[in-house]
């Protein structure tokens, strides 16, 4: 069984997220979503709500698992047997960065890390972005799935 995981914060999941991982799913037997915890921030969601949310819009796949994890990714992927991580890159100061990750990553454990050009149409798309663009009353439905804006405006207190 070919199995990959797709991890990141995911506060919120955005369509750019959401193409990465339908994209996976086509390739790999299994995709794990693992959503990240970090102690040291305070997302807009809670863990469990994102958990939640990103189920209900890649339900659709059939070979999608999502679960949250902290710690070393590689340890992750280790307690559940995944050979490879799934990440996409927007522009060339992500390749920066994600090359050195993907190396750190497999010199710790022989896991390897397939890298997904974004769609043209997601290539500025963030998480953080959208939440600061739909702070400001700004209209990001069209960056997000449909539960997802209508849990974004909710919890910032518009309809």
């Amino acid at each position: 069984m070919r199995r990959a995981v797709c991890p990141g914060s995911f506060d919120p999941i955005t369509n750019g997220h959401l193409d990465i991982i339908a994209r996976a799913s086509k390739l790999y037997d299994s995709v794990h979503v693992a959503v990240m915890i970090n102690q040291s921030k305070q997302g807009l969601f809670p863990i469990e709500e994102r958990i939640e949310l990103i189920r209900a819009v890649t339900a659709e796949f059939g070979n999608v698992e999502v679960e949250s994890f902290h710690g070393l990714l590689v340890d992750f992927c280790k307690q559940r047997d995944i050979p490879a991580i799934v990440k996409g890159l927007r522009a060339v100061s992500d390749f920066d960065y994600e090359l050195q990750m993907a190396q750190m990553n497999n010199g710790l454990s022989g896991v390897e890390t397939l890298f997904i050009p974004t769609n043209p149409t997601y290539s500025f798309l963030s998480s953080s972005l959208v939440k600061e663009v739909a702070t400001w009353g700004g209209d990001v439905s069209h960056l997000l799935p449909p539960i997802v804006h209508t849990a974004i405006m909710e919890r910032l207190g518009r309809r």
